[in-house]
């Protein structure tokens, strides 16, 4: 059988759509080349044509999926970059916590299905797509806290707003998993009032953080100049 042009384009996407959804629900130990195909209404020796093996399928699968969720849901919020720092957090967090609830996004499903039995094949591909998204927390992290703050505690508070948002919508998810039909655990099906929470807390700590480090850095500064006083005595 003849391939169209526009059949021989649409091979890819569609493999790379199906991998998607059969490696989210199963894993790469058990999801199959042959489902997959079937799934994308594709011949078994289109995966080697376009992807090689199973184990390169299965990384740009999680980039394809990645790219659909960032798609979904831009990173921004929909918050502008001369938006007051406040609110640039905001857009980020209420970004991370709809990507996650999002029922169509596999990216999430993906990382669990690894996590739970780990290949070691998304390490390099996930540094690749993810770096820049916490580089630009970091920086906005780094803006809050001030420029005296250590790399050190501007990464510690970025751990701790990502963990704010990944956590317990995991956990949400995998109790919808266990409940079918059922609700999640009460206060996280309400995304926006669980983003103001995870926004408000994540500001109290990062002004203690930085309150901690101006009175570090003033008694610094007083010490240097005892130093001096004494220099010149």
């Amino acid at each position: 059988m003849k391939i169209t042009r526009k059949g021989a384009l649409k091979t890819p996407k569609s493999l790379l759509e199906a991998a998607s959804a059969v490696f989210a629900e199963k894993g790469y130990r058990d999801a199959t080349i042959a489902e997959i195909c079937e799934r994308a209404k594709a011949n078994i020796a289109a995966v080697n044509y376009h992807f090689g093996d199973k184990e390169t399928l299965y990384k740009e699968a999680w980039r394809y999926s990645f790219s659909e969720s960032i798609k979904a849901h831009p990173p921004d919020g929909g918050v502008s970059n001369s938006a007051p720092s406040e609110e640039r957090l905001r857009g980020q967090v209420a970004a991370l916590l709809h990507r996650i609830a999002d029922e169509d996004n596999k990216e999430f499903l993906f990382v669990q299905k690894e996590l739970a039995n780990p290949t070691g094949l998304l390490e390099e591909v996930m540094r690749e797509e993810i770096r820049p998204l916490h580089e630009k927390m970091e920086t906005l992290v780094r803006e809050l806290l001030g420029h005296h703050a250590s790399d050190k505690e501007v990464r510690f508070c970025v751990i701790s707003i990502i963990s704010q948002c990944i956590n317990p919508m995991v956990a949400m998810n995998r109790q919808k998993e266990k409940r079918e039909g059922k609700n999640g655990p009460p206060g996280i099906d309400d995304i926006d009032a669980y983003t103001n929470h995870v926004v408000k807390f994540s500001l109290a700590g990062i002004r203690a953080v930085r309150d901690e480090v101006e009175k570090k850095r003033g008694r610094t500064k007083k010490q240097r100049g005892s130093e001096n006083v004494l220099k010149k005595e």
